[in-house]
């Protein structure tokens, strides 16, 4: 594509695709992706972000485009920073580059980072926003509803019995779905930045919440592991091993323990405790997306998927939005968010 004279349109879509380029989001770091246009319209300059502390997408686009940037055009997926983190600012690096235009996607939301257009437009460089914005917003969302919300967003997930139970009366809970909606759960935990759950059920199945591939086979990445409660993490819990971040939160609060998380840069949160603890952050009003696996099983008596709502009236009942079903292995995933 380099060498190809395009429109600011399609120079956006290209930088949506190198923004999508990692297999994985550069953490804490949203996608960005940056094309840079000459004064000609040609391509002369594509790069995406690749990791915390590397060039941002628009340096690694300049660098490849040299002088040819000069007087030309940087097309970007997110707002250019106009703070010094990691690494400078991208405002100032397209000024010394020459840049006559810039034209971006989404507005930066992160306070910190917010401001580059106005800084361009102060430096007499033209500075023009909401170009295909919902496609750049689809690449960081959760990255995105963290930094608008000061929370991270919570995906509460599900493994359930048709009778809605999530373990037997014994209190045994393995394994209610199939071999292949775990492997789903395992791909999903790639996707967050945590796994939540409560002491009870540190104490009750002694979960080691690590990614592991079909082998078994811990993945090179894993989310931080997050107890919250104030019982005490036995020293020989799988948690404690080594194998991923572990970090305790003692506190029954959602609101508390959100505050606390998106401070660590953690924007998404996979909820994966027990009913007592669903029904605290549902209460809260702190449950974003809900993914029920449903396993073609009863049991008739146990643990149920959901603790105590202090619902006493239909008037009151808690309905949610599916967003879709679909059959995995033997079980049912139903994807679901709550209803305004």
């Amino acid at each position: 594509m380099v060498g190809a004279v395009i429109s600011e349109r399609e120079a956006m879509s290209l930088a949506l695709e190198a923004a999508r380029t990692p297999a994985r989001r550069p953490h804490p770091n949203p996608r960005v992706g940056c094309v840079v246009l000459s004064r000609d319209g040609d391509v002369v300059g594509v790069g995406h972000h690749r990791a915390a502390g590397q060039p941002h997408a628009e340096v690694e686009a300049l660098t490849q485009a040299s002088d040819a940037a000069r007087g030309g055009t940087a097309v970007v997926t997110l707002e250019p920073c106009a703070h010094a983190g990691r690494t400078g600012p991208c405002t100032e690096a397209l000024a010394e580059a020459g840049i006559a235009r810039v034209v971006f996607a989404q507005e930066d939301p992160n306070p910190v980072a917010a401001g580059g257009a106005s800084v361009l437009g102060g430096w007499g460089i033209a500075a023009v926003g909401g170009l295909m914005v919902d496609e750049a917003r689809a690449l960081n969302p959760a990255w995105t509803f963290a930094q608008e919300n000061a929370r991270p967003f919570v995906t509460w997930k599900v493994a359930a019995t048709l009778d809605g139970r999530v373990a037997a009366s014994d209190g045994t809970s393995r394994w209610i779905t199939g071999d292949v909606a775990r492997a789903e759960v395992h791909a999903l935990r790639t996707e967050v930045d945590a796994v939540l759950v409560g002491t009870g059920t540190v104490l009750a199945d002694d979960p080691s919440l690590t990614v592991r591939d079909a082998e078994g086979m811990l993945a090179q990445i894993q989310p931080l592991r997050v107890v919250m409660g104030s019982r005490q993490v036995p020293e020989s819990a799988q948690l404690r091993d080594g194998a991923a971040p572990f970090l305790q939160i003692v506190s029954a609060d959602p609101v508390e323990a959100l505050a606390l998380l998106v401070e660590r840069d953690v924007h998404h949160v996979l909820l994966e405790g027990g009913p007592r603890l669903a029904a605290a952050f549902l209460r809260a009003g702190m449950i974003d997306a809900i993914r029920w696996y449903l396993a073609p099983a009863v049991l008739g008596n146990g643990a149920p998927a959901l603790a105590d709502l202090g619902i006493g009236t239909m008037e009151d009942i808690r309905r949610f939005d599916i967003n879709s079903v679909t059959q995995v292995g033997d079980d049912i995933r139903i994807d679901l968010v709550p209803r305004e």
